[in-house]
């Protein structure tokens, strides 16, 4: 009976405002297209704790210094997305290897992600929620 009701004023409100809800889609698919095109695979904390036990993945910090040194998880090299660029030789080494890009909330991730499957990086991941993620789900930080 609730759902009948929820679903009757859903599809009044999207016939009364069609623009609003049109403009919503577009936003939508035009995320999702952004999203998918290119991007890394997102990884929840434990399906990223898998991947590190089992294929001794990297995990690289994209904060800066300052953020990276208040904690982060336990092995993970700090190369600030500014400098991403910078450092693709140091990382050369992991070109075979997972590699797990973490930034603070999972949102900035995916623009170094793509950064590093342009040089040929091939197994390239992101933390869902970043480090916020990983501290809600209670895994541990390292600081310093």
């Amino acid at each position: 009976m609730g759902l009948t009701i929820m679903m009757n004023q859903l599809i009044e409100f999207s016939i009364n405002h069609w623009e609003m809800v049109a403009v919503f889609l577009a936003i939508l698919a035009t995320l999702l297209f952004v999203e998918s095109k290119g991007g890394a695979q997102g990884l929840t904390p434990s399906a990223a704790t898998n991947l590190m036990n089992n294929e001794d993945a990297v995990v690289i910090d994209i904060r800066p210094e300052k953020e990276f040194n208040t904690g982060h998880i336990t092995g993970a090299m700090n190369i600030p997305a500014t400098k991403m660029q910078d450092n693709l030789k140091r990382l050369e080494k992991h070109k075979e290897t997972p590699i797990i890009i973490v930034c603070k909330s999972g949102i900035t991730s995916g623009a170094s992600a793509k950064d590093l499957k342009k040089a040929g990086f091939s197994k390239i991941y992101k933390l869902q929620g970043g480090i916020v993620e990983w501290q809600s789900s209670n895994l541990p930080l390292v600081k310093g």
